[in-house]
């Protein structure tokens, strides 16, 4: 299905508006009676531009919620639990906190900002030493070492976090790339460090 510019149109579906006599071409979609669920999304109703204005205008998202439900949905702070990369239970693997631990949102951001604040601190301490430049510093946080750190280290700590995040070690779980990707630069550079003997 072709999306033109015009928000929500769906072009050549070949359906017809699904409003009793109207002989239009049904480009709108509108939820059905099935809502998403476990069993995957739910059915889609199609309408003209007049009749899914007209359907638009009636519907009611809190339709079958209870008090608590409709509050709950309307809080400032409804939708941050929702599972994105920082309240995933693996997000905590780059030594940041992970999200789903807090119950206030406020609590999360603070623990967060102070982990990124000490990492920043870490890294410009390890570039003020003087043996390594500011991206080996980075690097040498990356893979969660020192300033002590020499080559057979390195290549142990390499061992371990190719282990953990290989997709190969994790039944074929993709989801750590990233974090893989970012492990095999920072050691490309850091075993060509002087500063690693």
């Amino acid at each position: 299905m072709k999306q033109t510019k015009f928000h929500g149109r769906y072009e050549g579906t070949g359906r017809r508006c699904e409003t009793p006599g109207c002989n239009e071409a049904g480009e709108f979609r509108a939820p059905g009676a099935q809502g998403n669920s476990f069993d995957g999304p739910g059915a889609w109703r199609w309408f003209c531009l007049d009749h899914v204005r007209e359907f638009n205008s009636g519907y009611d998202w809190f339709e079958g919620m209870s008090a608590e439900e409709i509050l709950a949905a309307q809080a400032p702070a409804a939708g941050w639990r929702t599972e994105s990369h920082a309240f995933r239970p693996t997000a905590g693997v780059d030594g940041m906190p992970r999200w789903s631990d807090f119950d206030d949102p406020l609590d999360a951001i603070a623990a967060r900002a102070g982990g990124i604040r000490s990492r920043a601190q870490r890294e410009a301490e390890m570039a003020m030493d003087g043996r390594f430049s500011r991206e080996e510093a980075q690097a040498l946080e990356t893979m969660g070492l020192g300033l002590d750190t020499d080559l057979r280290r390195l290549r142990r700590r390499y061992s371990e976090l190719v282990r953990r995040y290989h997709p190969d070690r994790n039944g074929g779980d993709r989801r750590h790339e990233g974090r893989l990707t970012r492990v095999v630069e920072a050691y490309q550079l850091l075993r060509k460090s002087a500063a690693i003997a």
